[in-house]
């Protein structure tokens, strides 16, 4: 599964990563610079998704919106943040290669010129305004908030959601966030990826023509960690009085970090208790039991340090607790036994078939482009498309049931109740308020 690439460093640290494909007239431009919100420090959140906007709102020499001038040559356009990196892609018809490649260059080199506190005050509020809306005014919109803010400590880098705290936001400068762009967006912090129907010498060319000139930047310290112990320590149980009409719970517990031993098996076992509804948690509380109108369960993986959660929304008049007991029993099971071997031979063939489905797509979020940056970034090998299927494909009964039994403990979970606000009697047993602002 692994794709052909080459890969360069430039003298000013960028990588350049390209990858040939002439099946399609079309060329896919991916940047990934190393930062996002573990970057940032208690007090000063927000930033890195901030600049998510910023970097659409022009630059010394395109003073102007970043989209127009892609979109009519026929372009896709987007960008992304968490906690790890901030990717921005484009995929154009194949004339259009040097057209993108000015504009990303201009915006990694020349973007601080043109970025007056008019542009920073209007994204400051459209951040705002897409913090209420996603979280602070949608149903069950702060549950990823308080549970992040309950399994990390306020000093460790996880502790807080991407987007930043509201009154983080609002307190933040545009010196502040000057300081910010010259630390993390340069090319010694910045992988990118051109991939497509281009050659090889022709892209690497391009690429130093366009970029070669840019200062490298400083260097970028790794994040630390607090030493914690390990793993939180005891069960927490919490509550939240939402704008909802059905009582939702979340089981959270810490998980291995990205790549790390352990990785690969918590996806498979949330696969086997949550994927599709021949899982074990849709089959039993939704068609059997009929005490849960939805369950789901998935694995965060991030550099530092990932979580899983498993989700399971009561069906009238069952209770959270029913279902605490219900989710419980399974996830013991799984810690006891392992998963059955069609279980975990039908999780495997999904995993696989999820590796292959990304190979279609030459751009945008999770194509051939997007994953060799991601390789790159955090594996410093853009070829690992084999190497990171490989730990799928090795894991066995008995290596899933002894990560589960290590990672999924009673005394290490946060159980994360949300209730109708005048309903907070709804709650798992035991559980206290918490306010997130």
């Amino acid at each position: 599964m692994d794709l052909a690439y080459s890969k360069r460093t430039l003298d000013n640290g960028l990588d350049v990563i390209v990858h040939e494909d002439h099946g399609l007239p079309i060329i896919a431009l991916n940047v990934w610079y190393h930062v996002g919100s573990k970057n940032e420090r208690l007090g000063h959140t927000g930033f890195a998704h901030l600049f998510e906007h910023l970097m659409f709102e022009g630059s010394e020499h395109h003073d102007r919106g970043y989209f127009r001038p892609l979109q009519e040559a026929g372009a896709s356009v987007n960008g992304s943040t968490n906690t790890d990196r901030t990717n921005y892609w484009e995929v154009v018809p194949a004339n259009a290669l040097e057209l993108a490649l000015w504009m990303e260059s201009d915006r990694m080199g020349y973007l601080l010129p043109a970025l007056t506190p008019e542009k920073f005050e209007n994204q400051r509020e459209v951040v705002l305004n897409e913090r209420r809306q996603n979280y602070e005014n949608r149903p069950y919109g702060r549950a990823t908030m308080a549970i992040v803010a309950e399994l990390y400590s306020p000093q460790h880098p996880y502790h807080w959601a991407t987007i930043g705290a509201g009154e983080d936001i609002r307190a933040a400068t545009i010196e502040e966030a000057q300081d910010f762009f010259r630390a993390y967006y340069h090319p010694g912090n910045a992988s990118l990826v051109v991939a497509g129907d281009v050659s090889t010498s022709r892209g690497f060319d391009l690429a130093e023509d366009y970029f070669g000139t840019i200062e490298r930047g400083p260097s970028v310290p790794p994040v630390s960690v607090p030493f914690e112990g390990g793993m939180p320590e005891g069960e927490r149980r919490i509550v939240l009085g939402d704008r909802v009409e059905l009582a939702r719970l979340y089981l959270a517990w810490r998980s291995p970090a990205l790549f790390a031993d352990g990785d690969a098996e918590m996806d498979l076992l949330t696969d086997v208790l949550a994927n599709g509804k021949t899982s074990r948690l849709y089959r039993s509380l939704v068609y059997e039991r009929k005490i849960a109108t939805d369950v789901a369960a998935v694995q965060q993986s991030r550099e530092l340090s990932g979580f899983v959660q498993i989700v399971a929304t009561a069906a009238p008049p069952h209770s959270l607790d029913e279902l605490d007991a219900a989710i419980s029993e399974h996830v013991d099971r799984l810690t006891s036994e392992g998963p059955a071997d069609e279980e975990l031979e039908r999780t495997r063939v999904q995993i696989e078939a999820q590796f292959t489905y990304r190979l279609q797509h030459v751009g945008g979020f999770g194509g051939k482009s997007d994953q060799l940056n991601a390789y790159n970034v955090f594996l410093g090998d853009p070829g690992s498309f084999g190497r990171d299927l490989a730990r799928y494909l090795a894991a066995t009964r008995e290596s899933i049931r002894a990560t589960a039994a290590e990672w999924l403990r009673r005394d290490r979970r946060v159980a994360l109740s949300i209730v109708p606000r005048t309903q907070m009697n709804l709650a798992v047993a035991g559980s206290e308020p918490v306010v997130i602002a």
